[in-house]
């Protein structure tokens, strides 16, 4: 059993940087995805790091802007916004998958936190 918490969503400004933290609670060190949705869409993948921080991976939408990183020790993951858009504005979620899988699609995600509500005002 695995439990996700995010938390660091926030009314901000247009512009402004902002940290979202994923608290990853179980016995191992799991590969992580950061997803957003927006009311009436599809859970929309935004970013990928795998279990030893090694490897990375973002959406085109939100390439050089966005950065995801981990601290094991603390089981956290990071991602971290800069330049926020309106456009930003979604519910942001953080999910477990593997190494190997598609970290692309929601389906290859095996455990889901509740959301953190980021809104982006213009």
């Amino acid at each position: 059993q695995v439990t996700l918490v995010e938390s660091g969503g926030r009314l901000a400004q247009a512009g402004e940087s902002l940290r979202l933290s994923c608290s990853v609670i179980g016995r191992s060190i799991y590969a992580i995805s950061w997803f957003r949705q927006t009311p009436g869409k599809e859970r929309e993948f935004v970013a990928f790091i795998s279990r030893d921080g090694g490897t990375t991976d973002y959406a085109d939408s939100v390439n050089g802007r966005f950065s995801i990183s981990r601290e094991n020790a603390k089981k956290m993951v990071f991602l971290d916004i800069r330049s926020l858009k309106p456009e930003d504005t979604a519910v942001y979620f953080c999910g477990v998958t593997s190494d190997i899988s598609d970290h692309r699609i929601p389906f290859e995600h095996t455990y889901w936190g509740p959301g953190t509500q980021v809104t982006v005002s213009a």
